[in-house]
């Protein structure tokens, strides 16, 4: 347990300055568990590389990436969207490995059956990976990919049995550690504490009921429905209603529908 401990604490990021010796701990402990390059991205939903504290590209200048690779999945702003990996990382949050034949985890999860796996080497710019989905809060997801630098190596089978776990560990607190110490905060109030019946009437309001249809929902007037949907949006700095369903989504008062 103390030199799991200690491999936990390699890639461990406090500061800005703990970034690029996290980053080559990451890589050095990768290929130590199975000749796997590392593929990391903080959120999949913006095009902006991961870097260090002098703004070095870890892609390249860490995990060893570069311009002549065929894939160049950190300057392929079009790979959230079209890739089979970060696609299933927006339906699955435990650690998985995939290859054109479909996506593995240790629990089944059958909207995983649905994706599309079609020319998933040149979509997914690899022909098998173990893929860690890391979802942080405010709805940002992030994505680690354990990819054998034996491109030939389809089955990961056993890999995935012996290093799903830790590798899963080990992106996890890299990514959260990284967001935590590179990104700027967003844009949403801190704790913001909502009433019993705010949180009703969002909940009713996400579903796409009417302030009327609340009101006889909760045996209140249209008035009394208006005036707590107010305070909700004002409690979650909101400029609209449709801002303050997302941002009381994001902090986990509703659930997403």
């Amino acid at each position: 347990m103390a030199r799991f401990d200690k491999i936990l604490e390699k890639v461990t990021i406090r500061t800005p300055a703990d970034v690029r010796g996290a980053a080559e701990n990451l890589r050095d402990i990768s290929r130590e568990l199975g000749e796997y390059r590392v593929a990391v991205c903080h959120n999949i939903a913006i095009r902006e590389q991961m870097n260090d504290a002098d703004g070095r590209c870890l892609a390249t200048d860490v995990f060893g990436w570069t311009d002549d690779d065929e894939d160049r999945w950190w300057r392929t702003p079009q790979l959230a969207l079209d890739s089979p990996l970060p696609t299933a990382c927006r339906y699955e949050s435990e650690p998985f490995w995939c290859n054109e034949e479909g996506f593995r985890t240790i629990v089944p999860n059958p909207m995983l059956a649905s994706l599309d796996c079609r020319d998933f080497v040149k979509r997914g710019l690899t022909p098998a990976a173990i893929v860690v989905p890391t979802h942080m809060p405010f709805g940002q997801i992030g994505a680690a990919s354990f990819i054998p630098h034996d491109r030939t190596k389809l089955d990961l089978a056993e890999d995935f049995a012996r290093n799903g776990t830790v590798l899963g560990l080990l992106a996890r607190l890299f990514m959260v550690g990284y967001v935590h110490a590179m990104c700027d905060s967003r844009e949403v109030p801190i704790a913001p504490q909502l009433t019993k019946r705010e949180v009703e009437c969002l909940h009713w309001a996400a579903i796409g009921k009417t302030d009327t249809e609340i009101g006889m929902i909760l045996e209140r007037s249209r008035a009394t429905v208006r005036f707590h949907m107010k305070n909700a949006s004002d409690k979650l700095d909101a400029v609209n209603r449709g801002q303050a369903l997302f941002k009381a989504t994001q902090l986990g008062y509703i659930a997403p529908r």
